[in-house]
């Protein structure tokens, strides 16, 4: 307690343990849910990083407050033996860094009213880039954040680009102090940091020129290049940038500003200009080094490249090559079904609607009439129009589950107040895309749950990331099925 003498621990907002892994270094020395952790081995921690980090020693010494006792506990770990500690939130500190920007095509600040609060705050946390994968502008770090990024070589980052110079960047992000983003880059390439860039594509603003010019510097920060001696293979411990992925704009029938979102024939020239681009990376990197997310292909009604065309990045979230992997796993469950057409449900269901946005229905409805064909089952594939955040808004992660059920009728095909013309007769089984669920509660973003949508249409409601998700819920199989008036369906990680 020695080293903390000059330290106020009474102010010292520590980690609070909600649960301890069995088997683990915490559970052997009897740290218990409602402990906070303040220290390791003398270091303060303020977030899961400092965790991580500083637990890594074999040999720890671990502070913690536990009501208004301070605890010392001294511990011994295998080398790949766990800390074992679940925490309330990963950063102690605050829950999460603000953002200090004010960027016209901000979701947040489009966000419609009366949307709970947690939807209104603009997060730009770096800690969360690196432990999530969120992307950030890093315009809000400090010394102590370089430095920390520098000594635990936090990586890989995900960085929000846009644009690359730095007037037209201050002004893209309503910031007049938003430092020199290349030069921020080439720091964190230095020190081996590697780096996921996006840019988020605005008609008229960042397009053309601008993409071209930002697209050829970050091309520059590629990390064969960071030797300086013209090698250009690629050597990711050197770090730099690894990847861009170009995004189109979305923006709600909210937006206050001039912006607009993409014509198809625009979408077609951004979409061919880098593509060949990709072509040109593919010869001098060994990968294609600028991805187009799934939006590009699906607004100009081009077909999305194969899995093997991200070059195995690891970009899914943020929209790239989710169509592929729902093409790929459907070509492979075709041959599953073939194989065990005797694997069927108890016959309580003979017909399916699926429910999903706007932009992925042709892709759907297709895939779904050939899944038909061969199961026997009636599916309908019915497009959701985002009512609240209006119909330029196309993507099922931002569908509201009241826009499924008023646009579904309720469950009572036919009555007034159906908003969708497309729905002649409810099927069995609703089946919704699970990623607008995609919150810790289980719920869309107008607060309702699965559970919600089964008992007001009066349908088992499963949720689905792929046909294989449908096939099991048809054969009773899905973790994910909610029937009306049970409480609360199964959950993910329960067993069917």
């Amino acid at each position: 307690m020695a080293l903390f003498q000059e330290i106020d621990l009474s102010a010292f907002a520590g980690g609070r343990v909600v649960g301890i892994e069995p088997g683990s270094v915490a559970e052997a020395v009897g740290l218990r849910p409602g402990d906070e952790l303040l220290a390791i081995n003398g270091q303060t921690v303020e977030d899961v990083i400092d965790v991580q980090f500083y637990a890594a020693d074999e040999e720890l010494e671990l502070l913690v407050r536990r009501g208004d006792e301070y605890l010392l506990f001294e511990a011994e770990r295998d080398y790949d033996q766990s800390l074992g500690l679940e925490f309330a939130h990963p950063t102690f500190d605050v829950d999460i860094r603000r953002c200090n920007n004010l960027c016209e095509f901000c979701f947040v600040l489009q966000m419609a009213p009366r949307f709970r609060r947690t939807l209104y705050i603009k997060d730009d946390d770096y800690r969360y880039s690196f432990l999530f994968g969120h992307f950030v502008t890093l315009t809000n770090l400090s010394d102590h954040d370089w430095q920390r990024i520098e000594t635990m070589r936090l990586s890989p980052l995900y960085i929000s680009v846009h644009v690359t110079d730095t007037e037209l960047r201050r002004r893209f992000l309503r910031n007049p102090t938003a430092p020199d983003i290349m030069e921020q880059l080439r720091w964190l390439a230095e020190r081996h940091i590697e780096i996921h860039t996006q840019l988020v594509i605005v008609p008229g603003f960042n397009d053309g020129e601008w993409l071209e010019r930002s697209i050829r510097e970050l091309a520059q920060l590629w990390p064969g290049r960071m030797a300086g001696n013209g090698d250009e293979s690629p050597d990711y411990e050197r770090g730099g940038v690894l990847s861009i992925s170009v995004v189109p704009v979305g923006l709600t029938r909210h937006h206050k500003y001039h912006m607009r979102p993409h014509a198809p024939d625009e979408a077609a020239v951004t979409l061919d200009y880098v593509e060949r681009l990709q072509a040109v990376f593919l010869e001098r990197f060994g990968v294609r080094f600028a991805y187009l997310t799934d939006e590009w292909y699906l607004v100009t009604g081009r077909e999305v490249p194969p899995l093997e065309a991200y070059d195995g990045q690891e970009l899914h979230e943020n929209g790239l090559g989710m169509v592929r992997a729902f093409l790929d796993e459907w070509a492979v469950l075709q041959e599953e079904i073939l194989r065990e057409q005797g694997g069927r449900g108890d016959g309580s269901i003979r017909s399916v609607t699926m429910a999903t946005a706007t932009l992925f229905a042709p892709t759907l409805r297709e895939k779904a009439a050939e899944f038909a064909a061969l199961t026997g089952y009636e599916v309908a594939v019915v497009p959701i129009v985002n009512e609240r955040l209006g119909d330029t808004i196309t993507v099922a992660g931002l569908l509201m589950a009241g826009d499924v059920v008023r646009q579904l009728g309720g469950g009572r095909a036919g009555e007034q107040g159906t908003q969708n013309d497309q729905v002649s007769a409810l099927g069995d089984l609703v089946v919704l895309p699970r990623v607008m669920f995609d919150h810790p509660d289980v719920i869309a973003l107008d607060d309702l749950s699965p559970q919600d949508v089964a008992d007001q249409l009066g349908r088992p409601v499963a949720l689905a990331d792929s046909l294989g998700d449908v096939w099991d819920a048809l054969r009773g199989e899905s973790r994910l099925l909610y029937r009306p008036g049970e409480q609360g369906g199964r959950g993910a990680g329960e067993q069917g």
